[in-house]
């Protein structure tokens, strides 16, 4: 199975290679309008792919208020806000929040919680048996340091990733850790950070005991959309 990974797009729209599933892990336009969804939508529409997943990020205001319901009502298309699908035997679950950090745009607060405790009641609704976990934000500490060294990750989220061990985590909304992954294996052991050489991250069946958490930002801390989507290979 191919399945290609992309976030932050931020109104930027490759052309992609085409697959089995595409995951779109949230902030989809540049400024938040109306007339954007539309293009992303058309962009969406030409992308060649059995099932498309697409969840918000904290950009995307005009999601939250719940304006872009007909938007996904296209075949093969699914949003996942704090829900969960299948497809072809892979059990996934997509969920948008992300913690408001000081001096956050307070237009750009779509989905956000001032507290890890609010987004502990979120991430408490992930299930065990998931194998595809897709957020818009990362894990504490996992690819979530910002330009200035900052990690801007959930902890609560983090404790829910060790607890569910899905085979993959999908995430983007840090630009700096764009097209990186790592690998935790169980029983824990300090991630290691590589970065990505062939464009083709290769995700074996292992029971859990390996989770490959994916920060697949389009755009770089600058706004450059200089970041190819993550593939992966089941």
């Amino acid at each position: 199975m191919i399945i290609d990974a992309i976030s932050d797009l931020h109104g930027f729209y490759p052309e992609l290679e085409g697959g089995d599933l595409l995951i779109i892990a949230g902030d989809l336009t540049t400024r938040d309008r109306p007339i954007e969804y539309q293009t992303f939508k058309a962009w969406l529409l030409g992308q060649n792919y059995k099932r498309k997943i697409v969840i918000a990020g904290n950009h995307d205001n005009y999601i939250q208020r719940g304006a872009c319901e007909t938007m996904w009502m296209m075949p093969g298309l699914q949003y996942l806000c704090d829900s969960g699908t299948e497809f072809e035997g892979l059990k996934i679950w997509g969920s948008p929040w992300t913690k408001i950090f000081p001096g956050m745009n307070p237009h750009c607060k779509a989905f956000t919680f001032d507290t890890e405790e609010e987004l502990a009641e979120k991430w408490a609704r992930i299930p065990y048996d998931i194998d595809i976990l897709i957020t818009h934000s990362p894990a504490l500490k996992i690819l979530d340091a910002n330009i200035a060294g900052k990690h801007c990750g959930s902890r609560s989220l983090k404790e829910r990733l060790f607890q569910i061990k899905p085979r993959v985590h999908v995430f983007g909304h840090i630009h700096e850790k764009g097209y990186k992954f790592v690998e935790i294996k169980f029983p824990f052991e300090e991630p290691k950070i590589d970065q990505i050489g062939d464009d083709i991250l290769r995700v074996e069946i292992n029971g859990g005991k390996i989770t490959r958490c994916i920060n697949c930002s389009h755009v770089n801390e600058n706004y450059q959309p200089v970041n190819k989507p993550i593939r992966v290979i089941l």
